[in-house]
């Protein structure tokens, strides 16, 4: 199966996507290339599905084996920055990219300092230098745009307390509250990876979109990259229990103001306007801690980490010792103040 790999005019080293400068750029004569002046080599192969999918290295001849989800990699062999052509066409092919922002070595640095801010974790693992891979993958997501119909019947209540002469009244108002809504989320992501851990591509957002660029495949040489494992109407339950809840803050802003309110009935009709189907930029860091491995993502825009570090049960004893003795001071002198210490 044809492989695509962008080869340096100049010297004819393989050249990979620099994420500081976001160009083409060759590692060896520090050519740079526009990519968005690049003819996409992509448009002139057409390929069928039942081709036998068998990959060479353009550079070494080596044979490439992936997984079937893979779309970008690098030779074993000789470390050349290849795009599987196959993977990115027709249903496969990505409208969009957000291209990587930070660089490897920024990315080891930045989750340095995200060890060391850490204030229950082991002081081991807060040096960070256990480090056993950092690994950049454009992750596939579905970006939704939906359109929700709301309609709301509930019952509410105005409670008034007031004292009249000798007499304390209190005034209960009793209301029929109707709400009829009309939201809409555009770029909702929901990961379309099989691989990744949902949760962690969560806590990752939000993605800067204003960064979003026409996909080439020129973005991708030198990451991995995967292709979709979900169609987006097989995610589309997971995209709407997502906006339950923004939905759900949005109705009580509606009805704020009353002392009580008891809904009765509730009827959303979510309905997808529209998918684009993206690659964004996530670094997968693999971390060893007293024999133990934990996995933590890394925002390939921003910088944001996510995951769950290890917890050293000493911080916390002497965490919940320190909230304890300052409770206790400031229950004494709340004490010592009653009793006209400052007398």
């Amino acid at each position: 199966m044809p492989v695509v790999e962008y080869k340096c005019p100049n010297c004819g080293s393989g050249m990979i996507f620099d994420s500081v400068s976001g160009a083409l750029s060759c590692p060896s004569c520090g050519r740079e290339d526009n990519i968005e002046q690049l003819p996409d080599p992509m448009k002139r192969q057409v390929f069928t599905e039942d081709e036998v999918k068998e990959y060479h290295c353009n550079s070494c001849g080596a044979d490439i084996v992936t997984e079937p989800e893979t779309s970008a990699t690098t030779c074993s062999f000789c470390g050349a920055a290849v795009v599987l052509s196959d993977r990115l066409t027709g249903k496969l092919a990505p409208a969009m990219v957000i291209p990587f922002s930070i660089n490897k070595e920024q990315a080891k640095q930045a989750f340095k300092k995200w060890c060391k801010n850490g204030l229950l974790t082991p002081g081991g693992f807060m040096t960070a230098d256990r480090i056993q891979s950092i690994t950049g993958i454009y992750v596939p997501f579905w970006l939704y745009d939906l359109h929700n119909r709301i309609e709301v019947h509930a019952q509410g209540t105005k409670v008034r307390s007031y004292t009249q002469g000798d007499y304390h009244y209190t005034e209960t108002q009793h209301f029929d509250i109707y709400r009829k809504i009309r939201l809409e989320y555009v770029n909702l992501p929901i990961d379309a990876s099989e691989k990744m851990n949902d949760e962690l591509m969560d806590k990752l957002e939000p993605f800067p979109y204003r960064e979003l660029k026409l996909f080439k495949t020129p973005y991708l040489a030198g990451y991995i990259a995967e292709k979709y494992s979900y169609t987006e109407d097989e995610l589309l339950p997971r995209a709407k229990d997502k906006t339950r809840s923004y939905i759900d803050s949005y109705i009580a802003s509606t009805v704020s103001g009353y002392t009580s309110v008891s809904y009765t009935d509730k009827q959303i009709d979510t309905t997808m306007k529209n998918a684009d189907y993206v690659l964004l930029p996530v670094w997968m860091v693999n971390y060893n801690y007293n024999r133990k491995q934990y996995t933590f993502a890394m925002n390939g825009q921003t910088g944001k980490v996510v995951g769950k570090p290890p917890i050293s049960k000493a911080k916390v004893a002497g965490w919940f010792t320190g909230v304890s003795a300052v409770s206790l001071i400031s229950l004494k002198l709340v004490s010592w103040m009653m009793g006209g210490g400052f007398l």
